[in-house]
């Protein structure tokens, strides 16, 4: 995947003016950004996400939900979440249109497949949507077939309405209301148990819909599978486990090895060694600290490296290690 290839150029930093702040439903806005002299950004693809930097101590990830064809603005639109990190908090009560913040990126996790794709089947939670809408703007103008399936509470707290309005006159685009109660808005068993040929699979959205999702997925081969997480996903009892066996980790550039007891991440163990590693989110679910391993045997607790990743990368934020010694590339 081509944002492991390039790791170090996603995490530079660079300026960016607030050129517009839109209010798209109840509690969410979205924000344009524009290069400061008018040029063209980096290009980027549909399912694409930046880092925002949110004063000096705050950085949060969000998918840029506008055309992948526009070069001269990058939009993200946020959630505003009272109980969430103070993030979203920040984002809404303190930027302003005209301000100046400092981005990283664009890189991508969760990228639309290629030609094996026959249909593309899009399920998103709430503000899980804002990477379906690029990729939306990427199938319509590739002429390839598709149907997002949008679950919200209300018409309210539905973004991007008016944008939306022509695919649901197409019925490219279904919404789905459950005034808060799940049982009365999508039925998503129903809706993906049976595999057909072809068709893949695409989903976003808070943990309780992920979690919905992925256990019906029994049908479905992994490679038909595309999914995006903003909070970290639920552990299995066997992942857990992992937390209780202490190992060594190994840098191959300087030899030095730093012990990881039990209950701590390889990031925390790190730090304490006086070796920064850099972060986000710390949960699995940013990639912010994907890291090269060498050698052992990685436990992966991610919700971002496909299983041919896992052959060569880890998420030092959340591994932990089955062999004694995991040997990275540091």
């Amino acid at each position: 995947m081509s944002y492991l290839a390039n790791n170090s150029a996603r995490l530079s930093l660079f300026p960016v003016k607030i050129a517009k702040i839109t209010e798209e439903a109840d509690g969410i806005k979205s924000f344009e950004f524009s290069h400061p002299d008018g040029s063209a950004l980096p290009a980027f693809t549909a399912g694409s996400h930046i880092h925002v930097h949110v004063g000096d101590e705050m950085t949060r990830q969000y998918s840029l939900c506008n055309d992948p064809s526009e070069t001269h603005r990058y939009v993200v639109a946020v959630l505003k979440d009272r109980n969430g990190r103070g993030g979203s908090l920040a984002m809404h009560e303190t930027l302003k249109e005209g301000q100046y913040i400092s981005i990283s990126g664009p890189d991508n996790h969760f990228p639309l497949a290629g030609r094996e794709a026959k249909f593309h089947l899009l399920l998103a939670g709430g503000i899980g949507v804002t990477p379906m809408m690029a990729m939306m703007e990427e199938l319509d103008r590739a002429g390839k077939p598709y149907a997002l399936h949008y679950c919200t509470r209300t018409p309210e707290q539905t973004a991007f309405l008016s944008r939306l309005r022509p695919r649901i006159d197409e019925d490219k685009v279904i919404l789905h209301h459950d005034g808060g109660e799940p049982g009365k808005g999508l039925d998503i068993p129903g809706l993906v148990t049976n595999y057909k040929v072809g068709t893949h699979i695409y989903a976003c959205g808070p943990a309780g819909f992920m979690k919905a999702f992925n256990a019906c997925l029994g049908a479905w081969p992994p490679h038909a599978v595309h999914q995006e997480y903003f909070t970290a996903r639920e552990l299995t009892e066997e992942e857990k486990t992992w937390d209780a066996k202490a190992f060594t980790v190994k840098l191959a550039k300087t030899g030095k090895t730093v012990d990881v007891p039990e209950g701590q991440s390889i990031v925390v163990a790190l730090r304490a060694s006086g070796i920064e590693v850099e972060t986000d989110c710390e949960e699995g679910y940013c990639g912010t600290c994907i890291t090269r391993f060498l050698e052992g045997e990685p436990v992966h607790r991610d919700s971002v490296l496909d299983e041919d990743d896992r052959e060569k990368y880890v998420m030092v934020c959340c591994a932990r290690s089955k062999s004694d010694t995991l040997v990275l590339d540091l």
